[in-house]
């Protein structure tokens, strides 16, 4: 499902849940998947990744920016968060009318174009609401064929991410390998660890791997992203036990 299209209706899908979710709700909530942060904090960050984005794509920047500062107005205060993301969420699509998808640009992981940021944007947008569901108590709910989009927007960008997330630097092997693998939509990956980095392998390869995961793709995205533990139900686990802990400790960003 990896289709800029799919992915722009998906952030205005996302925003609007996430806007209802927190506009009655007591934004000084505390959010488990964020440790320290409040309601109010993951809507500031959310827009704010929205907005930064979109001056990315509206410049079509060709270099690493040198300056993450962009007007972000800010509401004067906490009553005006939830319209203030429903805005970040225009701004975006405003920069989404005027950029073509497939133009040329700098973008930290292995796509280097500007469909990159929308996809990227909406997995930000996507998993912070479901911290925000989960910090009200709610279930969230996540469509499988984004969800398995976003277990492979992670994993084939992971290996570029060890300048912010410097514990990747970590993973590395002797040729050791783990499998993801969607129980629900067939989508599977194999992490081959190498002396100097490691390669993803979209849909996998024949054969055992050292470890595997399976479960549901909406449970292995918010494995992947550290909201689940490997030892929930939703997961059958089998192989290298300690391959997987120094996985996990190291691939989280």
């Amino acid at each position: 499902m990896s289709n800029p299209a799919t992915h722009r209706d998906a952030i205005a899908a996302e925003t609007a849940r996430f806007v209802d979710l927190v506009r009655d709700a007591d934004r000084t909530t505390a959010v488990p998947g964020c440790p320290g942060w409040t309601l109010t904090d993951l809507v500031r960050h959310t827009g704010s990744v929205q907005r930064w984005f979109s001056v990315l794509l509206r410049q079509l920047v060709q270099e690493p920016p040198r300056s993450r500062d962009v007007d972000l107005r800010l509401p004067e205060d906490e009553a005006g968060y939830p319209d203030w993301l429903a805005d970040s969420a225009a701004e975006a699509a405003s920069a989404f009318a005027v950029t073509d998808p497939d133009a040329a640009m700098w973008a930290w992981g292995a796509d280097q174009h500007a469909r990159f940021w929308v996809r990227r944007m909406l997995f930000e947008t996507l998993v912070h609401r479901v911290d925000a569901e989960l910090a009200l108590g709610l279930r969230p709910e996540i469509d499988p064929g984004l969800a398995a989009d976003g277990v492979d927007e992670f994993l084939v960008n992971l290996p570029f991410a060890a300048f912010f997330a410097p514990k990747v630097a970590e993973l590395r092997g002797d040729g050791e390998t783990i499998r993801f693998r969607c129980t629900d939509t067939g989508g599977e990956w194999l992490i081959r660890l190498r002396p100097d980095s490691f390669e993803v392998e979209q849909g996998g390869t024949a054969g055992p791997a050292d470890a595997t995961v399976e479960g549901a793709a909406a449970d292995l995205l918010l494995l992947v992203y550290g909201r689940l533990d490997r030892e929930a139900d939703a997961f059958a686990v089998r192989g290298d036990g300690d391959l997987l802990d120094r996985w996990f400790a190291n691939s989280a960003f």
